[in-house]
């Protein structure tokens, strides 16, 4: 299943409004788990390169997944909600359920970053020991292209 292409930044956006919401509701660990996870996101957004960015930051998605049910099912009451109220713990409910979907675009980023060998492992400029090919070194034979060693 092809997953259409999501922003990292949509995400953030996505989750930063609805977080902001959720804390009209609830305060204390809800928002210190939800914000310093979207600080991750923040990062993995700056170096688009990093792979350890983007897996903190999907490893911290799927945490605060399982810290908003216990928060919310432990904080929620049912009655004496004003109507702000049940509109910041309905934004809050909608962005744990926006979590599971934002994991998977999180992770399809993580693969093209080349988590678990994925398809962007690109060169690099080091040899690896089993390689067939031999090294190249820029100095072996220079006396016999024409350059004469320099004496100091």
């Amino acid at each position: 299943m092809e997953l259409p292409t999501v922003n990292l930044k949509t995400i953030l956006l996505v989750h930063w409004l609805l977080t902001t919401w959720g804390c009209i509701t609830f305060s204390g660990p809800y928002p210190w788990a939800n914000f310093t996870i979207l600080a991750v996101g923040v990062w993995a957004i700056a170096q688009r390169d990093s792979i350890d960015a983007i897996s903190l930051f999907l490893g911290g998605l799927a945490a605060t997944i399982f810290l908003d049910i216990v928060h919310i099912s432990v904080f929620y009451r049912q009655a004496g909600f004003t109507d702000t109220e049940r509109f910041g713990a309905g934004m809050a409910i909608l962005s744990l359920l926006l979590k599971p979907l934002s994991c998977c675009f999180v992770y399809h980023m993580y693969r093209e970053r080349g988590g678990f060998l994925g398809p962007s492992q690109e060169r690099s400029d080091y040899q690896t020991i089993d390689s067939p090919e031999a090294p190249t070194d820029p100095f072996v034979g220079s006396e016999g292209r024409g350059h004469s060693p320099q004496g100091y």
